[in-house]
């Protein structure tokens, strides 16, 4: 049976409470009865004392015992539960509880046993007396019994006062569960709601809904951790939505016109309108080409965006690959009348040659197709303390500030008015950084609108 969350906190707090008040009235009845006991068996003590004191007092050197004031501290004590008898120093009797009421000597004793029974099952208590002597100095006068049921026992006060004392943990124990209750309903509220907002907004989420956001303040870090990562989430998924829906304008940008065109032509060859002559299937072909150049791309990001990229790595003078690669774009810089410029020493690396080498292409070609005459491109290579650093400089027309966060993204393109004939598929960029990911390395751009790019890889340092 599934429990709400605000239930089961309520549920929690309420039973933490009870358990606490439960552990705290055990072991505080158990503290403060073993303490009462020992009060107890140490004020019994303290009244025998008392009373032979008193009795002793009673005794005259010249007349003797004052057997009437003997009978009243008799009488006293045996309405708190003490039988008392008294003898003079010869052994003769001057007062005895049990001879001046038997009855009520027995049915003291028998309530306090009582008592002590119904406080504790099981009770093995007896009636006990202790003898006490009575000295005036060191004569000695006579002599006090005194009976009560041992090792100790509880009065109707004692009794009274215990019970209060069970009374008052009882009413703490549901005054605090109905605290818990009260305080655990905000608290589990203040808990649950930001949670079931996140629940509610997470559903929107998951029905297309990217445009949400988590709007919760708490002072719980795993509560702003978790709206955090639910904003993060639906602002990335929205990005990938804006990409997906711009990837298949792109992709039926691009087969619309091949195929238009591949209409247009094989209807009028079909009609007889146009002879089917070489000129015209070359034309086609054209476009048949291009349709397979774009199926080709597609499928190679496929490749790359699989984080299965097969590496045969090797270790290799970087410096050599990028003055190779330089020298086979060196005619297209000088017909576009851009300086093209090195500066670096050997470097080596440990990666795949041909995929490195490929990174490479692909940001000069970038850097070649957007500078315009009398431009210049530059590529410093230098070795950093976090690795090899190859960085790629042009004077080109720039990225804007909105592009630049997504120009790694697969088919995205910063100028929407390019097509494949101006500016490729927009995946260039997207396998760039795949291969330099697998290699362990990074890739970061600086841009500004009109001045120009800078890319920079590092790749990691080879360690023999």
């Amino acid at each position: 049976m599934s429990v709400s969350l605000r239930k089961k906190l309520i549920l929690s707090y309420v039973f933490i409470a009870a358990v606490c008040v439960f552990l705290i009235s055990v072991f505080a009845n158990i503290f403060l009865e073993s303490q009462f006991k020992k009060y107890i068996i140490e004020n019994q003590e303290k009244k025998n004392q008392e009373i032979i004191g008193l009795i002793m007092r009673q005794y005259d050197e010249d007349s003797g015992w004052n057997e009437e004031v003997v009978q009243k501290i008799g009488i006293n004590a045996l309405e708190n539960g003490l039988i008392l008898k008294v003898r003079d120093a010869s052994g003769r009797m001057i007062w005895n509880a049990r001879a001046y009421n038997n009855g009520m000597c027995q049915q003291i004793i028998e309530h306090v046993s009582q008592n002590m029974f119904d406080r504790y099952p099981g009770w093995k208590g007896q009636y006990v007396e202790n003898t006490y002597p009575v000295l005036i100095g060191l004569k000695h006068i006579g002599s006090v019994e005194v009976g009560f049921y041992g090792p100790f026992y509880y009065t109707d006060r004692d009794i009274a006062f215990l019970n209060t004392l069970n009374k008052i943990f009882m009413g703490v124990g549901i005054i605090s569960v109905l605290t818990a209750v009260i305080l655990g309903s905000f608290m589990a509220r203040g808990l649950s709601r930001p949670i079931s907002k996140v629940i509610k907004t997470s559903e929107m989420i998951s029905d297309g809904n990217y445009s949400v956001r988590v709007d919760v303040r708490s002072n719980i870090d795993e509560i702003k951790q978790l709206t955090h990562t639910i904003n993060n989430l639906a602002a990335t998924l929205e990005k990938h939505e804006k990409l997906r829906k711009q990837l298949t304008q792109d992709i039926a940008h691009e087969l619309r016109t091949p195929l238009t065109t591949l209409q247009g032509h094989m209807e009028a060859m079909i009609d007889g309108v146009w002879d089917p002559d070489e000129e015209r299937l070359r034309s086609c072909h054209e476009e048949i080409v291009r349709i397979s150049r774009l199926v080709g791309d597609i499928e190679k990001l496929t490749r790359y965006d699989t984080n299965n990229i097969t590496l045969n790595k090797t270790c290799f003078d970087i410096s050599q690959v990028i003055r190779g690669i330089m020298l086979n774009f060196q005619r297209d810089f000088m017909e576009k009348h851009i300086e093209f410029r090195y500066n670096g020493s050997e470097q080596i690396v440990e990666g795949d040659r041909d995929k490195i080498s490929q990174v490479i292409i692909n940001l000069i070609s970038n850097a070649l197709k957007y500078t315009g005459e009398g431009g210049k491109v530059s590529i410093i290579l230098s070795r950093k303390e976090n690795g090899v650093e190859i960085k790629i400089k042009d004077t080109g027309t720039g990225i804007s500030e909105e592009d630049l966060p997504y120009i790694f993204e697969r088919f995205y393109r910063a100028d929407k008015s390019r097509n494949r004939l101006t500016g490729g598929a927009g995946i260039g960029l997207t396998i760039t950084k795949s291969i330099v990911e697998a290699h362990g390395g990074s890739i970061r751009v600086n841009s500004k609108l009109g001045e120009g790019t800078e890319f920079t890889v590092i790749l990691p340092i080879y360690r023999k």
